[in-house]
Protein backbone atom coordinates (compact mmCIF):
# COMPACT_ATOMS: atom_id res chain seq x y z
CA UNK A 1 0.00 0.00 0.00
CA UNK A 2 2.91 1.92 0.09
CA UNK A 3 2.89 5.26 2.27
CA UNK A 4 -0.76 4.95 2.90
CA UNK A 5 -2.00 4.89 6.40
CA UNK A 6 -3.62 1.66 7.35
CA UNK A 7 -6.27 1.44 10.78
CA UNK A 8 -5.53 -1.94 12.47
CA UNK A 9 -6.90 -3.66 15.61
CA UNK A 10 -5.60 -6.25 17.73
CA UNK A 11 -6.80 -9.13 19.62
CA UNK A 12 -6.26 -9.59 23.22
CA UNK A 13 -6.70 -13.45 24.93
CA UNK A 14 -8.79 -12.64 28.44
CA UNK A 15 -6.41 -12.46 30.99
CA UNK A 16 -2.58 -10.84 31.54
CA UNK A 17 -1.73 -8.69 27.98
CA UNK A 18 1.38 -8.90 26.88
CA UNK A 19 2.98 -9.76 23.61
CA UNK A 20 3.59 -12.72 22.31
CA UNK A 21 6.80 -14.22 22.14
CA UNK A 22 8.62 -12.69 18.11
CA UNK A 23 6.94 -10.02 18.28
CA UNK A 24 8.85 -6.46 17.38
CA UNK A 25 9.36 -5.56 20.97
CA UNK A 26 9.19 -9.02 22.99
CA UNK A 27 12.34 -10.26 24.88
CA UNK A 28 12.23 -7.31 27.28
CA UNK A 29 10.86 -6.62 30.76
CA UNK A 30 8.30 -4.77 29.59
CA UNK A 31 6.52 -7.59 27.34
CA UNK A 32 7.98 -10.55 28.77
CA UNK A 33 5.54 -13.46 28.65
CA UNK A 34 5.17 -15.96 32.18
CA UNK A 35 3.65 -19.34 31.84
CA UNK A 36 0.06 -19.05 32.57
CA UNK A 37 -0.39 -15.49 31.04
CA UNK A 38 -2.54 -15.30 28.13
CA UNK A 39 -1.08 -13.18 25.10
CA UNK A 40 -1.64 -10.49 22.71
CA UNK A 41 -2.99 -11.77 19.24
CA UNK A 42 -1.67 -10.49 15.86
CA UNK A 43 -2.74 -7.36 14.40
CA UNK A 44 -5.13 -7.18 11.34
CA UNK A 45 -6.07 -4.31 9.21
CA UNK A 46 -9.66 -3.30 9.79
CA UNK A 47 -12.16 -5.35 7.63
CA UNK A 48 -13.58 -2.78 5.18
CA UNK A 49 -11.08 -0.46 5.50
CA UNK A 50 -9.43 -1.22 2.33
CA UNK A 51 -12.89 -0.46 0.72
CA UNK A 52 -13.55 2.60 2.85
CA UNK A 53 -9.91 4.21 2.95
CA UNK A 54 -9.45 5.12 -1.03
CA UNK A 55 -7.30 8.00 0.36
CA UNK A 56 -4.89 6.49 2.24
CA UNK A 57 -5.42 7.82 5.59
CA UNK A 58 -7.08 5.94 8.03
CA UNK A 59 -6.77 5.60 11.91
CA UNK A 60 -8.86 3.72 15.26
CA UNK A 61 -9.30 6.48 17.53
CA UNK A 62 -11.32 4.59 20.41
CA UNK A 63 -11.82 0.74 21.58
CA UNK A 64 -13.93 -0.12 24.06
CA UNK A 65 -14.71 -3.54 24.93
CA UNK A 66 -18.13 -4.91 27.06
CA UNK A 67 -16.83 -8.31 27.39
CA UNK A 68 -13.50 -10.24 26.27
CA UNK A 69 -14.07 -10.83 22.59
CA UNK A 70 -17.25 -8.27 22.13
CA UNK A 71 -15.95 -4.78 21.33
CA UNK A 72 -16.34 -1.67 19.46
CA UNK A 73 -13.78 0.81 17.83
CA UNK A 74 -14.23 4.08 16.11
CA UNK A 75 -11.92 6.19 14.11
CA UNK A 76 -11.06 8.52 10.66
CA UNK A 77 -10.71 7.25 7.08
CA UNK A 78 -9.72 9.18 4.39
CA UNK A 79 -11.97 8.34 1.60
CA UNK A 80 -11.71 8.53 -2.82
CA UNK A 81 -12.75 12.73 -2.61
CA UNK A 82 -9.64 13.16 -0.33
CA UNK A 83 -12.65 14.27 2.53
CA UNK A 84 -12.65 12.63 6.16
CA UNK A 85 -14.93 10.55 6.69
CA UNK A 86 -16.09 8.45 10.42
CA UNK A 87 -16.17 5.02 10.60
CA UNK A 88 -17.51 2.15 13.13
CA UNK A 89 -16.35 -1.50 13.64
CA UNK A 90 -17.68 -4.13 15.97
CA UNK A 91 -16.35 -7.26 17.21
CA UNK A 92 -18.69 -10.04 18.03
CA UNK A 93 -17.19 -13.22 20.00
CA UNK A 94 -13.85 -12.42 19.08
CA UNK A 95 -14.29 -11.52 15.18
CA UNK A 96 -14.39 -8.07 14.10
CA UNK A 97 -16.79 -7.41 11.26
CA UNK A 98 -16.40 -5.02 7.82
CA UNK A 99 -16.50 -1.93 9.25
CA UNK A 100 -18.69 1.06 8.19
CA UNK A 101 -19.03 4.67 7.74
CA UNK A 102 -20.96 5.85 10.86
CA UNK A 103 -24.80 6.22 9.58
CA UNK A 104 -26.30 9.22 8.92
CA UNK A 105 -22.94 11.32 8.33
CA UNK A 106 -22.65 10.93 5.33
CA UNK A 107 -25.99 13.54 5.07
CA UNK A 108 -24.64 15.35 8.04
CA UNK A 109 -20.91 15.89 7.04
CA UNK A 110 -21.36 17.93 4.18
CA UNK A 111 -18.10 20.11 4.85
CA UNK A 112 -15.45 16.98 4.30
CA UNK A 113 -14.33 15.92 7.48
CA UNK A 114 -15.83 13.83 10.20
CA UNK A 115 -14.44 11.45 12.93
CA UNK A 116 -15.34 9.38 15.67
CA UNK A 117 -13.02 10.96 18.77
CA UNK A 118 -14.74 8.44 21.90
CA UNK A 119 -16.24 5.15 21.88
CA UNK A 120 -18.38 3.14 25.11
CA UNK A 121 -19.42 -0.10 25.32
CA UNK A 122 -21.95 -0.56 27.91
CA UNK A 123 -22.78 -4.70 27.17
CA UNK A 124 -22.33 -7.05 24.03
CA UNK A 125 -23.58 -4.72 21.00
CA UNK A 126 -24.94 -1.62 22.72
CA UNK A 127 -22.63 1.07 22.46
CA UNK A 128 -22.37 4.78 21.78
CA UNK A 129 -19.48 6.90 20.26
CA UNK A 130 -19.47 11.08 19.22
CA UNK A 131 -16.99 12.81 17.49
CA UNK A 132 -17.49 15.44 14.91
CA UNK A 133 -18.25 16.40 11.39
CA UNK A 134 -18.29 19.89 9.41
CA UNK A 135 -20.93 21.95 6.97
CA UNK A 136 -21.44 24.97 5.30
CA UNK A 137 -21.58 26.36 9.15
CA UNK A 138 -18.45 25.16 10.58
CA UNK A 139 -17.79 21.88 12.42
CA UNK A 140 -20.25 20.42 14.99
CA UNK A 141 -20.50 17.61 17.41
CA UNK A 142 -22.45 14.03 16.75
CA UNK A 143 -24.07 11.31 19.01
CA UNK A 144 -24.11 8.17 17.22
CA UNK A 145 -25.32 4.98 19.65
CA UNK A 146 -25.33 0.67 18.35
CA UNK A 147 -28.49 -1.11 20.16
CA UNK A 148 -28.25 -4.68 19.71
CA UNK A 149 -25.54 -4.61 17.55
CA UNK A 150 -26.91 -2.52 14.92
CA UNK A 151 -25.63 1.12 14.82
CA UNK A 152 -27.75 3.79 14.63
CA UNK A 153 -28.06 7.02 12.65
CA UNK A 154 -25.78 9.72 14.09
CA UNK A 155 -27.25 12.92 15.51
CA UNK A 156 -25.95 16.44 16.07
CA UNK A 157 -25.82 16.80 20.02
CA UNK A 158 -29.09 18.40 21.05
CA UNK A 159 -28.78 21.67 22.01
CA UNK A 160 -27.03 22.98 19.04
CA UNK A 161 -27.69 26.72 20.04
CA UNK A 162 -24.80 26.69 22.32
CA UNK A 163 -22.04 26.35 19.40
CA UNK A 164 -23.21 29.86 17.90
CA UNK A 165 -19.48 30.10 17.04
CA UNK A 166 -19.12 26.95 14.68
CA UNK A 167 -16.90 24.60 16.53
CA UNK A 168 -17.89 21.85 18.73
CA UNK A 169 -16.40 18.32 19.45
CA UNK A 170 -16.99 15.40 21.58
CA UNK A 171 -13.90 14.33 23.52
CA UNK A 172 -15.22 11.85 25.38
CA UNK A 173 -17.96 9.25 26.29
CA UNK A 174 -18.96 7.01 28.87
CA UNK A 175 -21.49 4.48 29.16
CA UNK A 176 -22.51 3.01 32.54
CA UNK A 177 -25.22 0.85 31.14
CA UNK A 178 -26.80 0.13 27.66
CA UNK A 179 -28.57 3.97 26.78
CA UNK A 180 -27.22 4.95 29.74
CA UNK A 181 -24.25 7.42 28.85
CA UNK A 182 -22.19 10.90 29.78
CA UNK A 183 -20.29 13.12 27.43
CA UNK A 184 -18.32 15.60 27.16
CA UNK A 185 -16.52 18.45 24.86
CA UNK A 186 -16.37 21.96 23.98
CA UNK A 187 -17.50 24.16 21.45
CA UNK A 188 -17.16 28.11 20.42
CA UNK A 189 -19.88 30.66 21.73
CA UNK A 190 -20.79 33.52 19.92
CA UNK A 191 -18.54 35.59 20.93
CA UNK A 192 -16.05 33.07 20.00
CA UNK A 193 -14.81 31.68 23.18
CA UNK A 194 -14.08 28.18 23.63
CA UNK A 195 -17.08 26.75 26.58
CA UNK A 196 -16.84 23.35 28.31
CA UNK A 197 -20.06 21.20 27.50
CA UNK A 198 -21.69 18.18 29.00
CA UNK A 199 -24.70 16.08 27.50
CA UNK A 200 -26.24 12.64 29.33
CA UNK A 201 -28.10 9.94 27.30
CA UNK A 202 -30.73 8.30 29.89
CA UNK A 203 -33.06 5.83 28.50
CA UNK A 204 -31.92 5.89 25.06
CA UNK A 205 -32.00 9.58 24.28
CA UNK A 206 -29.26 12.14 24.04
CA UNK A 207 -30.73 14.94 25.87
CA UNK A 208 -29.58 18.72 25.47
CA UNK A 209 -26.11 19.47 25.87
CA UNK A 210 -25.57 21.65 28.72
CA UNK A 211 -22.92 24.39 29.40
CA UNK A 212 -20.58 23.02 32.22
CA UNK A 213 -22.26 24.39 35.21
CA UNK A 214 -19.77 26.58 37.02
CA UNK A 215 -17.66 27.37 34.39
CA UNK A 216 -19.38 30.44 33.21
CA UNK A 217 -17.70 32.11 36.48
CA UNK A 218 -14.74 30.07 36.49
CA UNK A 219 -14.10 30.62 32.75
CA UNK A 220 -13.03 34.07 32.34
CA UNK A 221 -9.99 33.67 29.76
CA UNK A 222 -12.68 32.23 27.38
CA UNK A 223 -10.85 28.89 26.86
CA UNK A 224 -12.91 26.07 28.65
CA UNK A 225 -12.83 22.43 27.45
CA UNK A 226 -14.57 18.70 29.48
CA UNK A 227 -11.15 16.39 28.72
CA UNK A 228 -12.20 13.66 30.53
CA UNK A 229 -16.05 11.67 31.19
CA UNK A 230 -16.20 8.24 33.19
CA UNK A 231 -20.15 7.28 34.80
CA UNK A 232 -19.79 4.81 37.60
CA UNK A 233 -23.91 3.91 37.12
CA UNK A 234 -26.65 5.49 35.01
CA UNK A 235 -26.71 9.49 35.99
CA UNK A 236 -23.14 9.05 38.39
CA UNK A 237 -20.48 10.35 36.00
CA UNK A 238 -17.58 12.72 36.73
CA UNK A 239 -15.73 14.82 34.62
CA UNK A 240 -12.38 17.18 34.35
CA UNK A 241 -11.22 18.95 32.18
CA UNK A 242 -9.51 22.67 32.19
CA UNK A 243 -10.77 26.50 31.92
CA UNK A 244 -8.76 29.95 32.02
CA UNK A 245 -8.79 32.33 34.93
CA UNK A 246 -8.09 35.72 33.81
CA UNK A 247 -4.29 35.04 33.99
CA UNK A 248 -4.20 31.21 34.15
CA UNK A 249 -5.14 27.92 33.00
CA UNK A 250 -6.77 26.07 35.66
CA UNK A 251 -8.38 22.36 36.26
CA UNK A 252 -11.96 21.65 37.17
CA UNK A 253 -13.78 18.49 38.11
CA UNK A 254 -17.45 17.98 38.10
CA UNK A 255 -20.43 15.41 39.07
CA UNK A 256 -23.28 14.45 38.32
CA UNK A 257 -25.31 12.67 40.93
CA UNK A 258 -28.66 10.98 39.98
CA UNK A 259 -29.20 12.66 36.46
CA UNK A 260 -28.27 16.23 37.36
CA UNK A 261 -24.82 17.99 36.86
CA UNK A 262 -23.44 19.45 39.90
CA UNK A 263 -21.40 22.83 40.07
CA UNK A 264 -17.69 22.82 38.30
CA UNK A 265 -14.96 23.67 40.92
CA UNK A 266 -11.54 24.17 40.76
CA UNK A 267 -9.25 20.87 41.53
CA UNK A 268 -9.19 21.27 45.02
CA UNK A 269 -4.89 21.85 46.13
CA UNK A 270 -3.85 23.07 42.58
CA UNK A 271 -4.16 26.59 43.99
CA UNK A 272 -1.30 25.75 45.84
CA UNK A 273 0.67 23.28 43.26
CA UNK A 274 -0.18 25.50 39.95
CA UNK A 275 2.61 28.34 40.75
CA UNK A 276 3.26 28.62 37.02
CA UNK A 277 0.19 29.01 35.85
CA UNK A 278 -1.67 26.31 34.24
CA UNK A 279 -3.05 22.90 34.91
CA UNK A 280 -5.41 20.27 33.46
CA UNK A 281 -7.05 17.41 34.09
CA UNK A 282 -6.22 14.88 31.24
CA UNK A 283 -7.87 11.71 32.72
CA UNK A 284 -11.05 10.60 34.83
CA UNK A 285 -11.67 7.11 35.73
CA UNK A 286 -14.99 6.05 38.68
CA UNK A 287 -15.13 3.12 40.38
CA UNK A 288 -18.34 3.65 41.29
CA UNK A 289 -20.72 7.10 42.07
CA UNK A 290 -18.65 9.38 44.12
CA UNK A 291 -15.75 7.39 43.92
CA UNK A 292 -13.19 8.47 41.35
CA UNK A 293 -9.67 9.68 40.40
CA UNK A 294 -7.89 11.48 37.78
CA UNK A 295 -4.60 12.57 36.41
CA UNK A 296 -3.16 15.49 34.88
CA UNK A 297 -0.23 18.29 35.03
CA UNK A 298 0.79 21.67 36.69
CA UNK A 299 3.26 24.00 36.05
CA UNK A 300 5.40 24.57 39.07
CA UNK A 301 6.74 27.84 40.35
CA UNK A 302 10.11 27.09 37.98
CA UNK A 303 8.07 26.83 35.09
CA UNK A 304 8.06 22.92 35.30
CA UNK A 305 5.54 20.89 34.17
CA UNK A 306 4.57 18.45 37.40
CA UNK A 307 2.45 15.39 37.09
CA UNK A 308 -1.07 15.18 40.21
CA UNK A 309 -3.29 12.82 40.92
CA UNK A 310 -6.38 13.85 42.59
CA UNK A 311 -9.41 11.37 43.65
CA UNK A 312 -12.75 11.64 45.02
CA UNK A 313 -14.18 9.95 48.15
CA UNK A 314 -17.93 9.17 48.66
CA UNK A 315 -18.63 12.65 46.53
CA UNK A 316 -15.86 14.92 47.93
CA UNK A 317 -12.86 15.49 45.88
CA UNK A 318 -10.21 15.73 48.00
CA UNK A 319 -6.92 18.08 47.32
CA UNK A 320 -4.84 16.84 44.86
CA UNK A 321 -0.94 15.49 45.00
CA UNK A 322 1.73 15.91 42.84
CA UNK A 323 2.68 12.05 42.08
CA UNK A 324 4.60 10.53 44.53
CA UNK A 325 7.92 9.64 43.21
CA UNK A 326 7.98 12.24 40.04
CA UNK A 327 9.93 14.80 42.32
CA UNK A 328 12.95 12.14 41.73
CA UNK A 329 12.50 10.85 38.77
CA UNK A 330 11.30 14.55 37.11
CA UNK A 331 14.56 15.85 36.63
CA UNK A 332 13.85 17.23 32.85
CA UNK A 333 11.14 19.26 34.27
CA UNK A 334 8.30 17.41 32.71
CA UNK A 335 5.69 15.23 33.76
CA UNK A 336 2.44 14.45 33.18
CA UNK A 337 -0.54 11.70 33.51
CA UNK A 338 -2.15 10.80 30.58
CA UNK A 339 -4.31 7.68 31.95
CA UNK A 340 -6.44 6.85 34.95
CA UNK A 341 -8.16 3.60 35.36
CA UNK A 342 -9.68 2.56 38.60
CA UNK A 343 -10.81 -1.15 39.11
CA UNK A 344 -12.65 -0.43 42.72
CA UNK A 345 -12.73 2.69 45.35
CA UNK A 346 -9.46 3.74 46.22
CA UNK A 347 -7.42 1.21 43.83
CA UNK A 348 -6.71 2.53 40.53
CA UNK A 349 -3.72 2.75 38.15
CA UNK A 350 -2.11 5.64 35.85
CA UNK A 351 0.33 6.38 33.61
CA UNK A 352 1.85 9.28 31.75
CA UNK A 353 5.88 10.05 31.24
CA UNK A 354 8.25 12.25 32.71
CA UNK A 355 11.60 13.35 31.68
CA UNK A 356 15.03 12.12 33.33
CA UNK A 357 18.15 14.40 34.04
CA UNK A 358 19.25 13.83 30.33
CA UNK A 359 16.28 15.22 29.09
CA UNK A 360 14.61 12.12 27.75
CA UNK A 361 11.31 11.35 28.07
CA UNK A 362 10.85 7.98 30.02
CA UNK A 363 7.24 6.03 30.61
CA UNK A 364 5.79 6.29 34.39
CA UNK A 365 3.28 3.85 36.08
CA UNK A 366 1.85 4.55 39.25
CA UNK A 367 -0.35 2.58 41.76
CA UNK A 368 -3.55 3.44 44.15
CA UNK A 369 -3.86 0.94 46.97
CA UNK A 370 -6.82 1.42 49.19
CA UNK A 371 -7.02 5.01 48.73
CA UNK A 372 -2.73 5.86 48.64
CA UNK A 373 -0.98 6.70 45.94
CA UNK A 374 2.24 5.14 46.20
CA UNK A 375 5.36 5.98 44.18
CA UNK A 376 6.10 6.27 40.57
CA UNK A 377 8.27 4.32 38.85
CA UNK A 378 9.34 4.09 35.29
CA UNK A 379 7.79 0.78 33.74
CA UNK A 380 10.41 -1.92 33.96
CA UNK A 381 12.29 -2.45 30.55
CA UNK A 382 11.08 0.39 28.88
CA UNK A 383 15.12 1.79 29.89
CA UNK A 384 16.01 -1.35 27.32
CA UNK A 385 13.72 -0.13 24.76
CA UNK A 386 13.48 3.39 24.25
CA UNK A 387 16.97 4.19 23.05
CA UNK A 388 15.85 7.35 21.41
CA UNK A 389 14.63 8.87 24.50
CA UNK A 390 11.03 9.30 23.94
CA UNK A 391 8.56 6.93 26.01
CA UNK A 392 5.19 7.12 27.51
CA UNK A 393 1.85 5.54 28.80
CA UNK A 394 -0.65 6.75 27.13
CA UNK A 395 -3.79 4.35 28.18
CA UNK A 396 -4.08 2.21 30.90
CA UNK A 397 -6.90 -0.08 32.25
CA UNK A 398 -7.55 -2.00 35.43
CA UNK A 399 -9.62 -4.62 35.66
CA UNK A 400 -8.92 -5.86 38.99
CA UNK A 401 -7.05 -4.29 42.24
CA UNK A 402 -3.55 -4.28 41.49
CA UNK A 403 -4.31 -6.32 37.93
CA UNK A 404 -3.95 -3.18 35.10
CA UNK A 405 -2.47 -3.25 31.79
CA UNK A 406 -0.91 -0.05 30.22
CA UNK A 407 0.26 0.71 26.70
CA UNK A 408 2.19 3.29 25.11
CA UNK A 409 5.23 3.80 22.88
CA UNK A 410 8.79 4.22 23.03
CA UNK A 411 11.52 5.73 20.10
CA UNK A 412 13.91 3.02 19.23
CA UNK A 413 17.70 3.53 18.32
CA UNK A 414 16.70 4.65 14.82
CA UNK A 415 14.88 6.99 15.94
CA UNK A 416 11.34 5.08 14.75
CA UNK A 417 8.16 5.70 17.29
CA UNK A 418 7.30 1.83 18.43
CA UNK A 419 4.58 0.78 20.56
CA UNK A 420 4.96 -1.59 23.80
CA UNK A 421 2.29 -3.31 26.18
CA UNK A 422 3.37 -4.17 30.19
CA UNK A 423 0.99 -5.36 32.79
CA UNK A 424 0.63 -5.17 36.86
CA UNK A 425 0.23 -8.88 38.22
Amino acid sequence: MGSRELAIVVVAAVGVASLASGSAVAGTGAVAASPGTHVWGTAMKVPGTATLNRGGNANVTSVSCASPGNCGAGGIYRDGTRHFQAFVVSQVSGTWHTAIEVPGTAALNQGGDASITSVSCASAGNCSAGGFYGDSSGEHAFVVSQINGTWQKAIEVPGAALNQGGLADITSVSCASAGNCGAGGFYLDSSFKEQAFVVSQAGGTWHPAIEVPGTAALNRGGSARTVSVSCASAGNCSAGGFYASSAAGQAFVVSQVSGTWGTAIEVPGTAALNQGGNDDITSVSCASAGNCSAGGFYLDSSGHHQAFVVSQVSGTWHPAIEVPGTAALNQGGFAWILSVSCASAGNCGAGGSYTDGSGHAQASVVSQVNGTWHPAIEVPGTAALNQGGTAEVSSMSCALAGRCSAGGRYTNIFGRVQAFVDSET
